[in-house]
């Protein structure tokens, strides 16, 4: 039905004009202006926007007006409209666009006058700001451009002039050349790190295809690289890149490869090749990571590596290790909360108890994993704050009025969910804690559960953990946890994570409704259970999405010695790869966690158990600990897995 209606639309409007939009609903002929632009056609959007005055989108009915003739347009038109709507999101999409106008046409000074009311710069529009000040003979900006160096790993194409110049200006020399190809290796940027090498002297440049080939095929070029290549920067680095590609694939077989050509390669060179074999070695949990780590000795190691050198210490119960690690990371990186916690249970390990306490004090209390864990350490337990006063009906109406949440609303109306979710947030950036909770009652009572919880979450001293975490369909979710002898702790808080009760939810790669059921595993579960009459149509059906869900995490959790732990891994990444990531003894749940390969599976897992631990909280009323959710993951076995087939 919803189809047929819209080919009527377009009908009525091709073939009978103007006169009949007047038929149609104000929401309608938005949708049918969106269309216009969309299609380039002025007319019609002009026809439309005439009858779109007063309308809580018409905003972006003139947005998108100007958008058709932006290259063309006078100054004074855009002035005008970013003035009149100054400080919404709609403004600011203008900006952007203006800007990128204004820097392609080289108009600097325009340019100038208009990127410092930009509230959120993409790193196009900060290169193109360096680019400005280039233009204008600021010798400073190379001083700007040089972490860009560092740590812009693909840089969009206006940074590009600006990295040039370092070059240009000997600020970087072949050394930092191949600093920078290396770490793009390392994030597996390979295009952006084969256009890098067009800035080594010439004596050291491979060409392109040779560089793709040490990138597509690196053992076959490795194994036939002349032995007397010692002498040949080129050669050396293109072989310690090799070794890199080879250990995403086999450490150990690169690790072979790398004790064979170690005595052709500079101390620095060989130094870095055993940290990524070390590092692609404790992604797979290989007993041999440590060793391969300690071979790198103290080579700089990036973020990701450092970070898989201290996990690796993790299952290795290496609390030295784990210590002198996070000792040597850059501050920014140590000061994280998972480093702040882990380095504190290596100073307890030690003995060194007042400090592991001061390293606990600083991170608990925060509501997150390691907040948590922290609690633990320092013998607190996690209970929700004092919930504060609901708003008051003023405090509602006030914020219903504010124009970012009616425009916001109106797109969820609409259906346009992630128009509505940019404008939502843009509209809560600045609200005070009675706003935040505001805010949250007005999308709690519109059903729009995601954007409660967002706003909820942002809320400072002032706090409603009813809110934050949200507990909406109860009448459905509590009876089909009950029915497969669930917690409902635990189902919520992976609830939570999957579509923050979103029963509309689908992700990119297809899973769906309020539990994020893959299509496969939908299927295999209905007919598990002899679920008559099951299409995917019924996925988003929350009835539907409960039974099929909470029954999936009921068999999964059984085939994992029914823990949660595992059991949300499974949920994420699979049963097969969870029951993998377990070591060959015990671990506690917290290592097991922080250990992870995948970064998503890792950290959604982490927030799934944080979850549960809040909702425990609010459902029990009792303190809770996570360390006694964790628990300890039992050691994987050699012999028959229990729910093998499961998806």
């Amino acid at each position: 039905m919803k189809f047929r209606r819209a080919i009527l639309l377009v009908l009525i409007h091709l073939f009978l004009g103007p006169a009949v939009a007047l038929a149609l609903t104000a929401d309608e002929q938005f949708l049918a202006a969106r269309d216009a632009a969309r299609a380039g056609d002025r007319a019609r959007l002009e026809r439309l926007a005439s009858s779109l005055q007063g309308h809580e989108l018409e905003p972006y009915v003139e947005y998108w007006q100007l958008l058709l003739d932006l290259k063309d347009s006078e100054p004074a038109t855009v002035g005008a409209f970013l003035a009149r709507h100054e400080n919404t999101y709609v403004a600011e999409k203008l900006r952007v666009d203006w800007l990128r106008q204004l820097a392609r046409k080289q108009q600097w000074a325009a340019f100038d006058a208009e990127f410092p009311r930009l509230a959120q710069p993409d790193q196009d529009l900060a290169c193109y700001a360096l680019q400005s000040r280039q233009a204008q003979g600021d010798a400073s900006v190379l001083d700007a451009a040089l972490p860009l160096w560092l740590t812009l790993l693909e840089p969009p194409e206006p940074c590009y002039p600006v990295l040039e110049a370092l070059i240009l200006e000997k600020r970087v020399l072949a050394d930092a050349v191949w600093a920078r190809i290396r770490r793009q290796f390392e994030a597996n940027k390979i295009s952006a790190a084969i256009y890098t090498m067009n800035y080594l002297p010439a004596s050291q440049a491979p060409d392109k295809k040779l560089a793709q080939t040490v990138a597509d095929t690196p053992l076959p070029w490795l194994i036939k690289l002349p032995s007397d290549f010692s002498a040949n920067r080129m050669q050396r680095e293109l072989a310690t890149l090799a070794i890199q590609r080879i250990a995403r694939n086999d450490p150990r077989m690169a690790a072979d490869q790398l004790e064979r050509i170690a005595p052709s390669l500079k101390a620095g060179e060989k130094s870095w090749a055993w940290s990524q074999v070390g590092w692609q070695a404790a992604q797979r949990h290989l007993p041999e990571a440590m060793e391969w780590y300690r071979q790198a000795g103290d080579v700089a190691l990036s973020d990701d590596a450092a970070a898989w050198k201290v996990r690796a210490a993790l299952r290795a119960q290496d609390w030295g290790s784990v210590r002198s690690t996070i000792e040597k990371m850059p501050p920014a990186l140590a000061a994280q909360s998972a480093w702040v916690y882990w380095l504190g249970r290596a100073y307890r390990a030690g003995g060194r108890l007042e400090e592991a306490n001061a390293l606990f004090a600083r991170i608990a209390g925060q509501p997150d994993f390691y907040g948590s864990l922290a609690n633990d350490e320092l013998g607190r337990t996690t209970m929700t704050p004092p919930k504060a006063p609901p708003p008051s009906r003023e405090e509602l109406l006030q914020v219903s009025a504010t124009p970012g949440v009616q425009r916001a609303q109106a797109f969820f109306r609409l259906n346009l969910r992630t128009e509505g979710v940019r404008e939502w947030n843009w509209a809560l950036r600045g609200m005070s804690d009675r706003e935040l909770l505001a805010a949250s009652e007005i999308a709690l009572r519109a059903g729009n559960y995601d954007r409660a919880i967002a706003a909820a979450d942002r809320t400072r001293t002032e706090h409603d953990y009813s809110l934050r975490y949200l507990a909406p369909y109860g009448d459905q979710v509590r009876p089909a946890a009950q029915n497969q002898a669930l917690d409902d702790a635990w189902v919520y808080g992976l609830m939570r994570q999957e579509s923050r009760f979103i029963t509309s939810a689908k992700s990119p790669v297809g899973a769906s409704g309020l539990m994020q059921l893959m299509p496969a595993t939908a299927k295999w579960v209905a007919n598990k259970i002899g679920l008559k009459d099951f299409h995917q149509g019924r996925v988003n059906d929350t009835e539907t999405n409960l039974l099929l869900g909470t029954t999936y995490m009921r068999l999964v959790l059984e085939s994992l010695d029914n823990h949660p732990v595992l059991a949300s891994a499974a949920y994420n990444a699979g049963p097969g790869r969870a029951r993998r990531w377990r070591a060959d003894r015990p671990l506690e749940g917290a290592v097991y966690a922080e250990t992870i390969p995948f970064t998503e599976t890792r950290d959604y897992v982490k927030k799934v158990m944080n979850n549960s631990l809040y909702y425990a909280a609010l459902f029990d009323g009792k303190p809770q600990t996570l360390k006694s959710r964790l628990g300890v993951i039992a050691p994987r076995t050699g012999g028959e897995v229990k729910g093998e087939d499961l998806p």
